[in-house]
């Protein structure tokens, strides 16, 4: 679009003092004749650019006009380039390269090489970024979306409201007003297939005073307090997890308590520890992993022997 490509060329004429037109052109894309357009239209603007000839020649802004050539400072450039990094690995949107390549002038060319990588792609890269792409027009267009959503309960067709696409705990959510329960919800998009945009129009409702605090969704409802001791081999694990203040020494092992909102996701996880976890409480969870351990044996025993194979 035009607008992006003028302050593209204002916020390169920002950062370095001079800049030929053939390079503005062959950056933009545009011919020599678009830039000396866009050049004039800047100067109509009230900012005055001047264009001198030879070789050492180029666009500049005027010497006698002020501007802060400082609008962003070099921790500023690597802060915004990090973050348009980490968009780009999960957004099929060329509009982020472009945005990259305008901030990036000869004069900050280290701000490339960046210290602090985001990647915020997953397992499910190519469906997960389609997701998101749809639920950005549909939210930027007040459309509706529909969706079949799988859960601890099973599974159930939703139609939202999209308002928001939330990165959190290592996943992305959509947040919006859910139809069906007539109130905000949170939508894990791994979990969230056969995604449809509707021609179906709303009126963005009023978003609720101050941004919504998404740990809230995950402290509504019954907590599951669990209690247990681990072999100090898991001790990377819980770190990891819940950082290094989340366990104490006991008898040689960690003991370890945390609330949980999900029973299923409490069990998953205690369950993946296999023999290196006691579990201490809750009673229901002991009695279930007992019940898995059973199941498995059982199992075994019931499974026919494979047929020797005949010599």
């Amino acid at each position: 679009m035009k607008i992006d490509r003028l302050v593209g060329i204002i916020m390169l004429l920002l950062q370095q003092d001079k800049i030929t037109a053939p390079e503005l052109a062959e950056r933009f894309e545009v011919s020599r004749r678009t830039i000396n357009r866009d050049i004039e239209d800047i100067c109509m603007a009230g900012i005055p650019l001047i264009t001198t000839q030879g070789r050492d020649g180029g666009v500049s802004i005027a010497e006698g006009y002020r501007v802060n050539k400082t609008v962003f400072t070099q921790e500023e450039l690597q802060a915004i380039l990090t973050g348009l990094k980490g968009v780009d690995s999960v957004s099929p949107a060329p509009q982020v390269a472009k945005v990259r390549a305008k901030l990036s002038t000869r004069e900050n060319r280290a701000v490339e090489d960046q210290v602090l990588m985001i990647d915020l792609a997953s397992h499910y890269y190519g469906s997960l970024s389609e997701k998101i792409q749809q639920i950005k027009e549909a939210a930027l267009a007040c459309r509706l979306i529909s969706f079949q959503y799988y859960y601890e309960k099973g599974e159930v067709r939703r139609q939202i409201e999209p308002y928001r696409v939330v990165f959190r705990w290592s996943s992305w959510y959509v947040w919006g007003f859910c139809l069906d329960r007539d109130d905000f919800r949170l939508f894990k998009l791994n979990r969230l297939w056969d995604l449809t945009v509707m021609n179906v129009t709303f009126i963005p409702r009023a978003i609720p005073e101050g941004e919504p605090s998404f740990d809230d969704y995950f402290q509504q409802g019954e907590q599951y307090h669990f209690k247990a001791l681990f072999q100090t081999s898991e001790k990377y694990r819980l770190i990891e997890e819940y950082g290094v203040g989340c366990f104490r020494s006991k008898k040689g092992k960690l003991l370890f308590e945390e609330n949980f909102a999900s029973y299923s996701n409490m069990l998953q996880w205690a369950l993946s520890f296999g023999d290196k976890v006691e579990i201490l409480e809750p009673e229901e969870l002991i009695k279930d992993r007992f019940r898995q351990a059973k199941s498995i044996l059982e199992q075994k025993k019931t499974r026919k022997p494979k047929n020797k194979k005949e010599t």
